[in-house]
């Protein structure tokens, strides 16, 4: 499978964001090897000024929040306002996973720059998360769901 334009080797830093989350997670799972739990899913974000924040997921029928999200609520809360990277962990070593469907639109729709760590069948790649949602509509706080827009789906890196 061909990777999307982005995706790259990881980055020392980045390195260390799949770390903390790994951490993370085998810090608080409530889960044996052979048992589902409420919190399975570790998840660790970078802000633009390199703190980095974690969080694990709060897993409920009703659709409870996933590690991702807490992670960058918990980066809002220490003040960050602006994430460059983000990486989710499994527990008991299941490694990186890539963010779900929801997880994905919040990401594209709140931080478009944002690297995402995941595998591939090349090993963890960063991608950023506009690879991830080719074609997608942006949506808004003020206006919801906006016209497509190609811009947003240019490389930062190259302008």
């Amino acid at each position: 499978m061909a990777l999307p334009p982005s995706a790259r080797d990881l980055t020392d830093d980045e390195r260390e964001l799949v770390e903390l989350a790994r951490n993370t997670i085998d810090a608080n799972t409530d889960a044996q090897p052979d048992e589902d739990g409420v919190h399975t899913m570790g998840a660790a974000v970078r802000a633009s000024d390199g703190r980095m924040f974690a969080g694990v997921n709060l897993y409920h029928f009703t659709g409870g929040p996933c590690a991702e999200l807490v992670a960058l609520g918990a980066a809002r809360a220490g003040g960050a306002r602006e994430i460059t990277t983000i990486v989710a962990v499994g527990n008991h070593g299941r490694g990186p996973v890539g963010p779900c469907g929801r997880d994905r639109q919040v990401l594209f729709d709140y931080y478009p720059t944002v690297q995402v760590i995941m595998p591939t069948d090349q090993g963890l790649r960063s991608v950023l998360i506009t690879d991830l949602m080719p074609l997608a509509a942006v949506w808004a706080v003020e206006g919801g769901t906006q016209p497509y827009n190609p811009a947003i789906f240019l490389d930062p890196s190259s302008g």
